[in-house]
Parts: structure tokens; C-alpha cells; sequence
């Protein structure tokens, strides 16, 4: 089994005033050569987004993107006639493909809302645009991992352009879980929300993430009070 560290306090930091946003990869204006992506993952943001502040319409193309709320509410407006706004409790999933425009802003004058956007390369290119709106938490059981995005239209959560899980856990008490991977050749991105877990030797905190490879499984001994992102993708890029 391989495994890379990235801490917290070590991924790129950019604030802009009504948006503050830390970078798992390399994004925008933050470039390290080292932290490009984790196989398909390329994206993992973690954002604040001030009272009535957003992203106006921009465009984007041949990319799976899913945004996660953290706290408080994101409105959302695309080229493909969806409007409306997602919060914590609901994942939003849109295949960019052959290209889209979206607008994301916090209509709220009150409340800044948190977020997670993370993006995924496709296996394959220039697919029809997808939009996707779901609400998660109505299948939650504390405790334990709900797959939250699948290859799979027919399976738990939604579904993506590629041979990718994502799960997510909220756990009130302190557990052991073991993972296993559901593709040969993929890894999985351990990402803590909250709390913080234990994998092998090495103990995870709040942001902190763990990328782990060349494995069939992996156990967690996962502390109360923790929530837990895992992300499953390829590990070799496809060719384009």
C-alpha cells in the first residue's frame, strides 16, 4: 500500500475578500508541481463564500464536478435551464462534458455558506451536459458510510463520467471501518471534514487528507464527532 500526506495547513491559500478558499491541487493562481491531482481527482476546493457574494456565470467543459454544502445555501444557475439552491443534506453533480455555463452565489444577506467543490476527470470526452440535484441525507444512518456518487445510474446516490465512488460518514461515537476499493487500479482520497481518523500510523485532523494506492482495502479507526469524505478514482488519467 502507498500513501501520500497532505496537511491542512499545507495546501494553497488564497483570499480574495468575499471569497476565501483553500486548494487541495494546484488551482487558479496556486500552482505546486506536487499536488496536480490524485489520479482522476484534479479538484478539491474548500471554500467560504461571504453574505450575497458568488461566481457569475463562467464556463466549463469535460469535467465531473460535485459540490457538497458545508453550511448555509448555494444558488445555482446554468446554460441548461436549472436554477434553484442546494445546502447541507444535498450533493449537486453536473457533467460539463461538451460545455455548460453556471453561476453559484450565496443569495443569503445573513449567512456565508461552506462548501467542498471537487472535480473529477472524465473518462470520456465530450458528453452531453448532466445536471444532477439530490438529497442525501434522507438516507444517512450515523455511523456509517453512504455511497454518495457511483459510476452507476442505478445504483446508491448519483452517478458520473467515470469508474468513481464517493462516500460520506458522520459518526457519533468512535468506530473502526474497513474500505474496500471497488475498481483494481483505483485509490481513494481519505478527506476529514471534522473530527479526525487513524489509518495505519497515521492520524488524520480536521482538512487533513490521506491519498492511499496500490491496495484492495483499508481500515479506519475513525474518533466521535467525525465526518469523513472518501474518494474513489483511477489512478492512471485517461487518454485523451
Amino acid at each position: 500500500m502507498k500513501t501520500i500526506l497532505h496537511k491542512a495547513e499545507e495546501r494553497g491559500y488564497q483570499n480574495h475578500g468575499w471569497l476565501i478558499a483553500n486548494h487541495s491541487f494546484s488551482f487558479a493562481n496556486y500552482y505546486d508541481a506536487e499536488k496536480v491531482h490524485f489520479g482522476a481527482l484534479r479538484v478539491l476546493n474548500d471554500d467560504f463564500v461571504d453574505k450575497g457574494m458568488g461566481f457569475g456565470m463562467h464556463p466549463h467543459a469535460n469535467m465531473e464536478i460535485v459540490t457538497i454544502p458545508l453550511s448555509g445555501e448555494l444558488q445555482h444557475k446554468d446554460s441548461m435551464g436549472n436554477f434553484g439552491a442546494i445546502k447541507k443534506g444535498e450533493i449537486q453533480v453536473m457533467s460539463a462534458g461538451a460545455g455548460i455555463q453556471h453561476s453559484e452565489f450565496n443569495g443569503s444577506e445573513e449567512k456565508p455558506v461552506t462548501l467542498l467543490q471537487i472535480w473529477v476527470i472524465p473518462k470520456m470526452m465530450g458528453v452531453e451536459p448532466r445536471y444532477d440535484q439530490l438529497k442525501i441525507s434522507e438516507n444517512a444512518v450515523d455511523n456509517e458510510f453512504q455511497q454518495i456518487i457511483s459510476p452507476n445510474s442505478d445504483d446508491d446516490g448519483s452517478w458520473i463520467h467515470q469508474d468513481s465512488w464517493f462516500h460520506l460518514g458522520k459518526f457519533t461515537e468512535n468506530a473502526n471501518r474497513a474500505y474496500k476499493l471497488r475498481k483494481s487500479g483505483n485509490g481513494v482520497y481519505v478527506f476529514v471534514i471534522s473530527g479526525s481518523v487513524k489509518i495505519g500510523e497515521q492520524t488524520l485532523n480536521q482538512r487533513d487528507a490521506l491519498g492511499i494506492w496500490e491496495t484492495e482495502n483499508f481500515d479506519m479507526e475513525i474518533q466521535k464527532d467525525s465526518e469523513i469524505l472518501l474518494i474513489e478514482v483511477p489512478m492512471q488519467l485517461p487518454k485523451m
